[in-house]
């Protein structure tokens, strides 16, 4: 098959558009081309008045010698190559006529942990997963109680339970990873089999939708079953055996020992007491860069406008998004962070006498605010000089944040046009917040340090420049948003095996090594290729 890109066709196109721009691309007449599919589709509306959809096709003829003569033809064509095999192809097996071994335990089932224990299951390794939240359905009772009735679930909640942090977000399945083996095409054929929406394939931003997400994660759970995998809930691991520095089990809070060499550490980047109980066991870990600041709301619509113009509300567009970035005066630099069109600011906090913003969208993304993240890059030298240093940095401003809500998990809040000129804000405008338990009015000035607020405060009218109505005086600032990345990373090898601990494999957010739900699925298989090929070297 052939592969077409940068195919350009009107917004308000049909299949006969694109069946033309095929011919015409390859020079070939109708009776040739048997059929074509989308393998990308995004849209160009830097001209609103103008807009356009960009596709990637694979295009199958009756002939494949025409194929290769057109391939040869053409061969200075950047824009028509060989389709490229995107399937799936597992590594190994599991060698039924060896002993039986200690199954594999993976920690954690965010979608690293989900995908690390799919991809041993379908390859006959028999995984035990360790959850230390509850089930998705149980979990989302837990969450809803934060947000509706202030009360937290320090074990079940936004950040801890079956689907980790990525359940209660915009279900974003785009990555700038690399991904030369087509692992992303992997992840997504799964979620589609468990009831996702066949666009997720092509189209240029992907997303599932938090309640959507709900039903997948079990059907995704239902398949690691199926195969012999097999899920502990409510099971924190307290602490790793490590003899000789090597793995050799694990210890539950219950008491309960499980025996194993081989243990994926899929933890997120909020398990602060498991980080700590890593570093106190001697694993290595080290310092990190993140990020820091506020969730800013908009009304959907003023951001559609400035996106579309007047194509504005247009179905085939949807919800417009916006990703925005500047380097500021003070050395630091400040960027738009997980845009949720048309969703909700919610309470992402895991810890007592907290607040933790974050963002997410339903799969129609119709609600009356578009949020984003603006938030400061944050190095290791900003804060105390420890491996974990990160993690005492997030929990003071976090606590600062619940204290200036009301000490209740509302969050502070501010106008715009207020936080520009350093005032507080005593009353709401056109813009209603829509964080649950509620937003706080306040002054943000002292909800993160001087120079991150210095930094916002540059950054909204040079936003504004580029999206008139970005600083609109109504907007909402709500804090803070800390949980951008894990604060650690838990340095591994090329064979994805920590680099002082034999048999622990690092893997996901939480160990330093993905952002967002797509690049963590992905590492998840990279690193259950690497168990599963050792086990049957009969190596760890």
């Amino acid at each position: 098959m052939l592969r077409l890109t940068e195919i350009k066709v009107p917004l308000n196109h049909v299949k006969y558009d694109l069946e033309v721009a095929i011919l015409e691309r390859i020079g070939v007449v109708a009776d040739e081309l048997v059929n074509f599919s989308i393998m990308r589709r995004s849209y160009d509306a830097r001209k609103q008045g103008q807009i356009f959809f960009i596709y990637t096709l694979d295009v199958e003829l009756r002939s494949k010698a025409k194929e290769i003569a057109i391939l040869e033809k053409l061969v200075n064509n950047g824009n028509i190559l060989l389709a490229p095999d995107s399937s799936y192809y597992f590594v190994t097996q599991a060698q039924q006529d060896q002993k039986p071994r200690v199954r594999p335990v993976i920690i954690g089932s965010g979608p690293c942990g989900l995908f690390a224990g799919l991809i041993l299951a379908q390859m006959g390794f028999n995984p035990i997963i360790l959850e230390r939240g509850k089930t998705v359905r149980e979990r989302t009772r837990d969450t809803f109680s934060l947000w509706r009735n202030g009360q937290l679930n320090p074990e079940s909640n936004a950040q801890f339970g079956e689907g980790g942090a990525g359940t209660f977000s915009d279900g974003k399945l785009y990555s700038q990873i690399k991904d030369p083996k087509h692992y992303g095409r992997k992840v997504l054929t799964e979620f589609i089999k468990a009831g996702a929406s066949p666009e997720i394939l092509y189209v240029s931003k992907p997303h599932i939708g938090t309640f959507r997400l709900v039903g997948i994660l079990e059907k995704i759970r239902e398949t690691i079953l199926s195969f012999g995998g097999e899920f502990h809930f409510q099971s924190r691991v307290d602490s790793i055996e490590i003899k000789k520095n090597r793995v050799c089990g694990v210890k539950l809070t219950t008491g309960e020992f499980i025996t194993t060499d081989h243990v994926i550490l899929a933890i997120g980047h909020s398990a602060r007491d498991t980080f700590q109980m890593l570093y106190d066991q001697g694993i290595y870990i080290e310092a990190k860069s993140f990020s820091v600041g506020f969730r800013i709301e908009h009304p959907q619509s003023l951001i559609d406008h400035c996106r579309f113009g007047n194509n504005a509300g247009n179905p085939l567009l949807g919800a417009a998004d916006y990703k925005m970035v500047h380097h500021c005066s003070n050395g630091r630099s400040v960027y738009s962070f997980c845009m949720c069109p048309g969703g909700t600011v919610v309470a992402a906090t895991s810890e007592l006498g907290r607040v933790v913003t974050n963002g997410m969208s339903q799969y129609s993304r119709n609600e009356r605010n578009a949020n984003g993240g603006i938030v400061v890059g944050i190095t290791p030298g900003d804060y105390p000089n420890h491996p974990l240093g990160g993690i005492v940095f997030q929990r003071h401003w976090e606590g600062r944040a619940f204290k200036l809500g009301g000490e209740n998990y509302k969050a502070p809040g501010q106008l715009v046009g207020d936080f520009l000129i350093g005032k507080t804000s005593t009353a709401l405008g056109t813009v209603k917040p829509s964080y649950m338990p509620g937003v706080h009015l306040s002054d943000l000035n002292t909800s993160l340090p001087e120079y991150a607020v210095n930094a916002i405060r540059e950054s909204l009218p040079i936003f504004d420049k580029q999206m008139k109505g970005f600083a609109m005086h109504d907007a909402v600032l709500t804090g803070v948003e800390t949980r951008t990345s894990s604060p650690i990373r838990i340095k591994r090898n090329a064979n994805y095996c920590s680099i002082n601990t034999v048999g622990l494999y690092p893997a996901g957010e939480g160990a330093g090594y993905a952002g967002g739900i797509l690049s963590a699925a992905i590492d998840g298989i990279k690193v259950a290729e690497a168990v599963a090929l050792n086990i049957n070297k009969g190596i760890n």
